[in-house]
């Protein structure tokens, strides 16, 4: 009886360990283009706060082109990664079972500069003129056919000049009277130079986006087919991390940008900027506390930057422009939601560039299943 009775003891002391090791934070490492940029701050403050861990998940970043993210994530040997609508649907047309299963930007990140007294007033102005752009890929191409589609033009309508990433160079040069940009960031850099009399005759740009022309998806949360068949629970715990890091940077742009020092370099950040953001989320975690209204909050970003603008020079307040603006293309009434006329008009803007032989299921393309239930 008492030997049944220590068996009976230790079973119980096993299992209780194996319970143990099942909550131990599950290693991932998670995949995002280009390289660390208060862009991703979200992921900083869902590592900082410990959302991940929270959800037993051990998160290590890689950064890499998005070709290759979407190659890993398919192969499963990436379980998780941050990867456009575009991209995933031209995976799935070539039989790599990715999924999209948190929409990150609600509204699509690129546009068309111009002078704001270059004559230039609308998409179809641009007719005839010398347009910069990275190059013929990627999101800056796919949204400029997008934008001129959506204004009954195409590509031989304009001059296309590959500029590489260097936007702001050769348009303060005058080397090309338009350039496609990443809305959220080379704007500000192109004001900044004029500002200061560096930008040749401008004084002030112009820009056209292509969400105000064409709702197409951009960057999000993929995983892969096996991942969410064989855990569903982890696809639903990094959802519930990332989700909380995107509303926190979206509620507290101070406490964010303070949270992604350690981890963008050479992140604009003296001894009085670092006091003055202390100071600014501490007031906006106790404002936060009201239950205030989205319209509220995005009112509060604003005079963040109003007051910050005050006591310091804009160079030092660029990068927290950056995260500002991109915060503008994030917010939304539902975080996360995909929608399915977006993934249609993506779809079509693809087709139209030959970059699909035929339409795909977009129903297994995305899932909105994941997400967190909206507040009341």
């Amino acid at each position: 009886m008492f030997r049944r009775m220590v068996w009976l003891f230790m079973l119980v002391v096993s299992l209780g360990g194996l319970g143990a090791r099942a909550q131990e934070p599950m290693p991932q490492t998670f995949f995002m283009t280009f390289v660390p940029n208060i862009q991703f701050a979200p992921v900083y403050v869902a590592l900082e706060k410990g959302y991940f861990a929270q959800g037993s998940i051990d998160l290590e970043i890689e950064h890499g082109d998005e070709n290759v993210g979407v190659d890993l994530i398919a192969a499963d040997e990436r379980q998780f990664g941050l990867i456009s609508g575009e991209e995933i649907i031209k995976a799935r047309a070539a039989g790599r079972p990715v999924v999209y299963i948190y929409e990150w930007f609600q509204q699509y990140p690129v546009g068309i500069i111009v002078s704001a007294d270059s004559g230039i007033n609308t998409v179809q102005d641009l007719k005839g003129r010398k347009v910069g752009i990275p190059g013929r890929f990627g999101a800056s191409y796919n949204g400029l056919i997008a934008l001129l589609t959506a204004n009954e033009m195409t590509e031989t309508d304009i001059q296309l000049e590959p500029i590489g990433f260097n936007a702001p160079d050769v348009f303060c040069v005058g080397g090309v009277e338009a350039s496609v940009v990443y809305i959220n960031n080379e704007p500000l850099q192109i004001q900044q130079r004029a500002d200061a009399g560096e930008c040749g005759t401008v004084s002030a740009v112009q820009v056209f986006p292509v969400s105000q022309a064409a709702d197409m998806v951009s960057n999000g949360l993929v995983t892969n087919e096996a991942t969410i068949a064989d855990n569903p629970d982890l696809v639903l715990a990094m959802v519930n991390a990332f989700d909380s890091g995107l509303r926190d940077a979206i509620h507290n742009p101070a406490e964010a940008y303070l949270l992604s020092a350690s981890y963008v370099e050479n992140l604009p950040l003296s001894d009085d900027l670092r006091v003055a953001l202390e100071t600014a989320a501490a007031a906006q975690s106790e404002f936060l506390a009201t239950n205030p209204d989205r319209e509220t909050i995005a009112a509060s970003r604003l005079a963040l930057l109003e007051q910050l603008a005050q006591q310091f020079e804009p160079a030092e307040l660029i990068q927290l422009r950056v995260l500002l603006a991109s915060i503008d293309l994030w917010d939304a009434d539902q975080l996360g939601l995909s929608d399915a006329a977006s993934w249609e008009i993506t779809q079509e803007v693809l087709t139209a560039m030959d970059f699909l032989d035929q339409a795909i299921d977009l129903s297994q393309a995305f899932t909105n299943e994941f997400l967190p239930v909206a507040e009341g």
